[in-house]
């Protein structure tokens, strides 16, 4: 099983930037897939997560309003649409696989290597 995240750089403050993760290895369209982020010193939080179908997604607070997940499961991939990016969002972003998604890391199996997303001030 692979998780391949990518998309991830260095974006001004007010601006966007937009994750994706391409899966293989596994039945992309039975798992609910998570995107987490963990900033230095840091434990790694939930930020967004969908279900298998796409129909049902959930968001972290902090992100809610500027954050879109979503999924294309002909290309076994999903995406993390990032808007109005604020410097505490700089962490290391992992998108994750759970054939139950929720806010919580224990039930992601499957995880990506990251993705570094620096937002400057």
């Amino acid at each position: 099983v692979q998780l391949q995240a990518s998309g991830g750089g260095l974006v001004q403050a007010g601006g966007s930037l937009r994750l994706s993760c391409a899966v293989s290895g596994l039945t992309f369209s039975s798992y609910g897939m998570g995107w987490f982020r963990q900033a230095p010193g840091k434990e790694r939080e939930f930020v967004a997560a969908i279900n298998w179908s796409g129909d049902s997604t959930y968001y972290a607070d902090s992100v809610k309003g500027r954050f879109t997940i979503s999924r294309d499961n002909a290309k076994n991939t999903v995406y993390l649409q990032m808007n109005s990016l604020k410097s505490e969002d700089t962490a290391v972003y992992y998108c994750a696989a759970a054939l139950s998604p929720t806010h919580n890391i224990r039930p992601y199996g499957y995880w990506g290597q990251g993705t570094q997303v620096t937002v400057s001030s």
